[in-house]
């Protein structure tokens, strides 16, 4: 359920997927590089030097603002935000102002309370600052180094309106969010800082706080509930709750006091002199949009006959989806079960994605369950031995290969009806049990005859053999 009085609205800057930065041609591949070696006086906000502009950051822009239904401007324009921050080494940032590239859109999410449109107040384009380096948290640390490698990377930065009522909403609107940029070919999340959340927050009747630096979408949830709890407390001790900006101790799971909360004014934007305005509403017409999750989650129910829950879950992440279609030939529902119910719950277990899966591996143990040559309880251990072998670097056996040397093949037949047999007579104090009426007698009996057979025997065919025995008997 929601919580009563809670108002939320996020600011997302995600990371476009470029080759070169915003305004200059340097690489946007620093991951392993050293501190300060991807930078040139643009970046560098060095006197004299001139930005242009990265014409593939705009058609970036421009699918995500068509896929999540914006109305392009006529014309935007880029301003400078000037404030001084160690990180931001011309002293402003270019970003937009008053005249972003879309206004008004919306993307559609599952609720607390059934699906609603969440509403887009914006989008619009900016350059990433530096990235400063903590040593140690940033309220306890002893002193901070700064790196300009990220700095004049091409960002955007997507504004909701206020109609977000709890943190699992929030979560919830990111997931969707992440998913959809995946789908786009715009954004890679596996780049570190690749999509950072800056959330407004109030309880109905209060000052807002803005919540800065959540990195992870997990961390949205945890930082937003944090605050409500503290809010809400000092509401209770009728405390005021001050307009501020705080900041989020990622380990430690709380928000902490940064500063006062800055005012529109106080950031003096001003139209960005060295940029002439953009008009680019004509590109919106050429601009052809890949399947979304939405329209492939219902392509999904279509055509392979996925129930409403699976098919949600296979579309919430690309690859997931592109896993799912590469082994559903041949049993659709199959497939779709044992990735949704089974493989996903190994998965975060381990930490791992989908890529730790190897396709041909799965595809030869859905085929060996479609063949009822294993039980379920033996996929299941054989998934894990699978995903085990990956996790320590090793090349993991074929699913055939670890039936065979473990002997996981479905046990059954003859060998079934002796161990039923077996089992009748070890245990005379179950079986009289049961002929007395107690049910949970048979759940032993077949506990028993599962052991002897090590799990290899399906629970339901055993469960009609042993009453069927206990019968003759």
């Amino acid at each position: 359920m929601e919580d009563a009085g809670v108002i939320i609205g996020l600011e997302i800057h995600c990371q476009l997927n470029t080759k070169s930065k915003m305004f200059c041609s340097c690489s946007t591949d620093f991951r392993d590089n050293e501190p300060n070696t991807h930078t040139c006086p643009v970046c560098l906000g060095l006197p004299g030097s001139m930005p242009t502009i990265n014409k593939r950051a705009i058609e970036f822009a421009l699918r995500v603002a068509k896929a999540l239904n914006c109305e392009i401007l006529e014309e935007a324009e880029f301003s400078r935000k000037n404030y001084f921050y160690p990180d931001l080494d011309k002293a402003y940032q270019i970003t937009q102002y008053d005249k972003p590239l879309a206004e008004r859109g919306r993307l559609l999410i599952d609720g607390d309370n059934g699906e609603r449109d969440i509403r887009i107040t914006r989008i619009h384009l900016e350059e990433d600052p530096g990235r400063s380096v903590h040593m140690g948290t940033t309220d306890r640390g002893k002193y901070t180094l700064v790196d300009y490698n990220r700095s004049g990377i091409p960002l955007i930065e997507i504004v909701t309106e206020p109609d977000l009522r709890s943190p699992k909403e929030a979560r919830k609107f990111l997931n969707k969010l992440r998913a959809t940029l995946e789908y786009l070919d715009v954004f890679d999340s596996e780049k570190e800082g690749s999509l950072r959340v800056d959330a407004n927050i109030s309880i109905k009747g209060s000052e807002r706080v803005e919540v800065k630096n959540i990195s992870s979408y997990k961390g949205v949830e945890k930082a937003l509930t944090f605050e409500v709890t503290r809010q809400k407390n000092l509401l209770r001790r009728n405390q005021p709750v001050t307009r501020e900006t705080r900041h989020f101790v990622e380990a430690r799971g709380i928000t902490t006091s940064s500063r006062s909360k800055e005012e529109e004014n106080d950031y003096r934007y001003f139209p960005e002199p060295d940029l002439l305005p953009l008009r680019v509403s004509d590109w919106v017409e050429g601009i052809i949009l890949p399947e979304l999750p939405d329209a492939r989650r219902e392509r999904f129910i279509s055509r392979y006959g996925c129930s409403a829950e699976h098919a949600k879950t296979l579309t919430g992440e690309l690859k997931l989806a592109d896993f799912f279609e590469k082994v559903a030939d041949n049993d659709p529902s199959l497939a779709s079960t044992w990735i949704a119910d089974y493989l996903l719950g190994e998965l975060n277990y381990r930490d791992f994605s989908i890529d730790a899966m190897p396709v041909e591996h799965f595809r030869q143990l859905l085929s060996l369950l479609k063949k009822e040559t294993i039980t379920d309880k033996s996929g299941v251990e054989i998934l894990r031995i699978i995903l085990d072998t990956v996790k320590e670097g090793k090349s993991p056996e074929m699913p055939e290969t670890i039936v065979s040397r473990l002997g996981l093949a479905k046990t059954g037949g003859n060998q079934v009806q002796d161990m039923i047999r077996e089992v009748i007579a070890e245990q005379p104090a179950a079986v009289s049990d049961y002929y007395a009426g107690k049910m949970q007698a048979l759940n032993f009996l077949v506990g028993q005859v599962m052991k002897k057979c090590r799990g290899r025997a399906d629970p339901g065919e055993l469960n009609r053999l042993l009453i069927e025995a206990l019968k003759k008997d």
